[in-house]
């Protein structure tokens, strides 16, 4: 048995039971087409509660990234915006279930997700970096992480594409060392700061967050991955709304209003996003892979 103090360690496991577990709800008849919409005068969309720095709860109010990007959808849409505040935890789930017509969040696409879900065109890069203790001069590139031991959590998209840092190790003469899956990043960083963990990973903008934070404890490294992508998920089948959602981003990137934020919130802006939905794994892949 494992707990909080005692995480699962493990080699490559199966990644995507977990996350698909959370999404295994029947698709109801709630989520409703952009037609649909359209003529009943409103959208339901689900927004994130706690993950900086898209969503942030400031005394009891919302802001981050994701708040002004509502707020500018909310100029942008032809009918009301209705938004519903949720724990992660549920969030994708409920959109599958059709409790919501979809989510404007910082969530990442990954194969699992795009076997439900399709996904709008980008809004971030999300790219994974490792993470080290600030001063290790042991890892100054990929190639000294061969043989250590990394944290990451337990069915995210992090551990689901670490094999991607397992074939650049390999490429370098090294292997992937001892994988330690966590249920949250407090703990994978309070375990770093101590030295059980040799490093994490996480994408650029969690990572360089935290380094904002804590950049007398941390230090960022090198990618880890191809690149990755921030999307907004749409219930499989929707394509009018997935359009709608598309046009309505390309709108704030050709504007510049999405660099705004970019910089505003991340302390960058990702001028090289894709411009198209992205809505197969082997689209996905293409655009993902390590060249």
């Amino acid at each position: 048995m494992t707990t909080a103090k005692d995480p699962a360690r493990r080699t490559l496991p199966v990644y995507a039971a977990t996350l698909l577990a959370t999404l295994a709800l029947p698709m109801a008849a709630g989520a409703a087409s952009l037609d649909e919409i359209k003529e009943r005068g409103y959208i339901t969309i689900a927004t994130e509660d706690n993950y900086a720095p898209f969503e942030i709860m400031k005394d009891g109010e919302p802001t981050g990234f994701t708040h002004d990007v509502v707020a500018e959808f909310k100029d942008y849409a032809d009918f009301e915006v209705r938004q519903e505040i949720l724990p992660w935890s549920g969030l994708l789930a409920a959109v599958r279930a059709g409790q919501y017509d979809m989510a404007i969040t910082g969530s990442i696409i990954s194969t699992e997700r795009l076997r439900v879900f399709d996904f709008s065109v980008p809004t971030a890069s999300a790219q994974h970096y490792y993470i080290k203790r600030a001063g290790d001069d042991s890892i100054t590139s990929v190639a000294d992480l061969d043989g250590l031991t990394v944290g990451v959590q337990a069915g995210s998209v992090l551990l689901s594409r670490l094999p991607e840092l397992e074939a650049m190790l390999e490429e370098t003469g090294g292997s992937l060392g001892e994988v330690v899956e966590y249920t949250s990043y407090p703990e994978i960083y309070e375990d770093l700061s101590n030295g059980r963990l040799d490093y994490t990973v996480n994408s650029i903008i969690s990572a360089k967050s935290v380094i904002a934070e804590r950049g007398d404890t941390f230090e960022m490294g090198q990618p880890v991955s191809g690149p990755g992508f921030h999307a907004y998920p749409v219930p499989k089948g929707n394509e009018g709304l997935l359009d709608y959602i598309s046009e309505f981003v390309l709108e704030l990137r050709d504007s510049g209003r999405l660099a705004e934020l970019q910089e505003k919130w991340f302390g960058e802006a990702f001028p090289d996003l894709p411009r198209v939905p992205i809505t197969s794994v082997e689209q996905y892949n293409e655009l993902t892979s390590v060249e």
